[in-house]
């Protein structure tokens, strides 16, 4: 999932300094799950800004909605009633994606109140931890289904550097060497040989396919 978290109150605040009114945007998606932009953060976020423009003589009204998803047309046209002439911004509590699909939507001014931060997963409550770098290249195959490119400090391909010691990294040693977790699990599945397979550098141009990535399914469209 896409794991984001919020931005200083001041500088959503600052992003809004001259709407009389605003729409805040919430997001079911993966910032419900990471506890940074769902129902109740839209609420919290809300009155804060309310609050704020109180003291300062200035009143802000706010208009609050969270849409099961904003990476989603289907769901974002749902705002359609509730951006009326009056809301002077659109403050949204979504991934990046959700942001622009806003922005592409509404000829409003649109802020981000969130910072997207990776791709990852729940280790526990309240603990969330990269694990893909989106590369659009997967070698998950070849190595355990450990991914050298973000558990790597260095995004090694082959084999540890030399600063892993003791299998911790140079960088910090409270983190793992992800090649020492690669060995471990090759040879737990008694497939080391594997590793003297040398894995070329990474074609980065297959990130990006020349430009903005996109991802079709013939089936899925409709005509």
């Amino acid at each position: 999932m896409i794991v984001a978290e919020g931005k200083p109150l001041e500088e959503v605040y600052a992003l809004i300094a001259e709407a009389k009114k605003v729409l805040v945007v919430g997001c079911g998606g993966c910032v419900t799950v990471c506890l940074a932009g769902g129902e109740k953060e839209v609420g919290l976020l809300a009155a804060s800004l309310r609050m704020k423009r109180k003291l300062a003589d200035r009143p802000l009204e706010t208009v609050e909605v969270t849409l099961t998803r904003q990476c989603d047309p289907e769901y974002v046209e749902q705002l359609d009633r509730y951006v009326t002439e009056e809301i002077d911004a659109i403050v949204s509590l979504a991934c990046g994606v959700g942001v622009q699909f806003l922005a592409e939507r509404y000829p409003k001014w649109v802020v981000p109140a969130l910072n997207t931060k990776f791709a990852g997963g729940t280790l526990a409550p309240g603990r969330w931890e990269e694990r893909c770098g989106l590369c659009g290249e997967c070698i998950l195959h070849r190595t355990g289904g450990i991914c050298p490119i973000i558990r790597c400090a260095k995004s090694i391909l082959n084999g540890p550097c030399g600063g892993s010691q003791n299998g911790k990294c140079e960088v910090n040693k409270e983190i793992d060497c992800a090649w020492q977790l690669i060995y471990d699990r090759m040879r737990l599945l008694g497939r080391l040989d594997d590793l003297l397979t040398i894995e070329p550098a990474k074609d980065w141009s297959k990130a990006k396919d020349g430009g903005l990535r996109k991802v079709l399914r013939e089936e899925a469209i409709l005509a």
